[in-house]
């Protein structure tokens, strides 16, 4: 048996002669357990608004996207573009012709982003699965073209599910030039109609600013005759994700972006990642301080046991070893608080996933969900455990060598 850690556990579950340092040690544990138990509980909170807002951009976002580096458009019958497309892996591959335009509804207006699809959009997306409203999915019928419109764009503009006459869109002309005595001849304007639905993402970004049409009028709006801003794609189940994503990077390379949702998204997830970052950061502050508790504790066991220390160099001891046993003191009180806080933690986030006890308001409706989302990642389970060890071992080493040298 190492001697050390025999001599070491043997004086944290003794009785001291003085009473405090037993207290002091269990405030240590206890300390260290609420930081590891806060880190746990808190990163799993921002887990779960990740995962929840990841699940928002899935039902509109396509898997991956492909997009030229320079320029806004491309031709569609591009080679490189052409073979991409038809990699075996891709089950569905839409072209989109997306820009800004002006929307003009019953004297309300508001720029837009006007997004040109294929038909086969529903079946690239889950977009069927976030319309609200009496009528079906749709993009034109006869020579009508249809705008399903995001929810909050049709409450700046006025509108119902089913919108009444024509939905009017502006768009600057590619070419000529502008003549001021005439100034409306200068856009290109068109007509969308209500398909009787709307879409809600429950993310601002596309239910206040998009429309989803056809590609033909996307194209005649923005004269993109044989042209497209991206291709988006959908893989066969069972595909090498990244493999494949790989494998079109290395094809398009230097000519198109490919892009999975996360970096479709990556300001919004960017963000989340520092906020994440900037509690992980705060709340080991917070442990540090917790581990003052510990310096104190190991400081008074050293000066309470200098008679100790004699008997054991007198049983054959070395000083190393004396040394070890305060050290391994000090980092037992760590391990069992990190182990205590993390199992704690980890309860917590167990009862808020199946009760959720921690609501988000009182009004039902006010929110996406009622309760906090929780998402414990096990690679933040590690990353938490080894903070503490490391926190509590730095705390742990400073007051040993210091009182050895001047007491032991």
């Amino acid at each position: 048996m190492n001697f050390p850690f025999f001599i070491a556990r043997r004086y944290l579950f003794s009785k001291k002669s003085t009473h405090a340092i037993n207290v002091i040690s269990a405030i240590s544990a206890v300390g260290v357990a609420v930081a590891t138990m806060a880190l746990v509980v808190t990163l799993s909170v921002f887990n779960g608004f990740h995962d929840l807002v990841a699940s928002f951009f899935t039902t509109f976002d396509p898997q991956l996207k492909v997009s030229p580096v320079s320029g806004k458009t491309i031709a569609a019958d591009d080679p490189t573009l052409q073979k991409i497309c038809s990699l075996p892996a891709v089950e569905v591959a839409t072209e989109t012709v997306e820009d800004m335009a002006l929307a003009a509804y019953n004297g309300r207006q508001a720029m837009v982003r006007i997004k040109g699809v294929e038909d086969n959009f529903d079946s690239l997306t889950h977009i069927r699965e976030i319309l609200v409203g009496d009528g079906e999915y749709g993009l034109h019928a006869a020579d009508m073209n249809y705008g399903i419109v995001g929810i909050r764009l049709a409450e700046r503009l006025g509108m119902g599910y089913t919108f009444q006459g024509s939905l009017k869109i502006y768009a600057p002309k590619r070419e000529g030039q502008l003549n001021m005595a005439k100034p409306e001849e200068g856009f290109v304007e068109d007509e969308l109609f209500s398909p009787g639905v709307l879409f809600c993402v429950k993310q601002g970004k596309y239910d206040k600013n998009y429309i989803v049409t056809s590609i033909s009028f996307a194209r005649n709006l923005f004269s993109q005759q044989g042209m497209v801003s991206a291709v988006e794609l959908r893989l066969k189940p069972g595909s090498d994700f990244e493999a494949v994503k790989s494998e079109m990077q290395r094809l398009g390379q230097g000519k198109f972006y490919v892009r999975d949702r996360y970096e479709q998204q990556e300001d919004t997830f960017r963000i989340m990642k520092i906020e994440k970052l900037i509690a992980y950061i705060f709340l080991t502050f917070i442990l540090m301080v917790a581990c003052f508790n510990i310096i104190g504790s190991i400081s008074m066991l050293i000066i309470d046991k200098r008679d100790d220390v004699v008997t054991l160099r007198n049983l054959g001891a070395s000083d190393k070893q004396i040394v070890r046993v305060f050290l391994f003191e000090g980092r037992m009180i760590s391990t069992l608080g990190a182990l205590a806080g993390i199992v704690v933690g980890l309860l917590l986030c167990w009862i808020q996933q199946t009760w959720g006890i921690v609501g988000l308001g009182r009004s039902s409706g006010s929110f996406i969900i009622d309760s906090y989302p929780v998402s414990v990642h096990p690679e933040d389970i590690v990353i938490i455990f080894a903070t503490v060890i490391a926190v509590g071992y730095a705390a742990v080493w400073y007051p040993v060598r210091y009182f050895s040298k001047r007491l032991l």
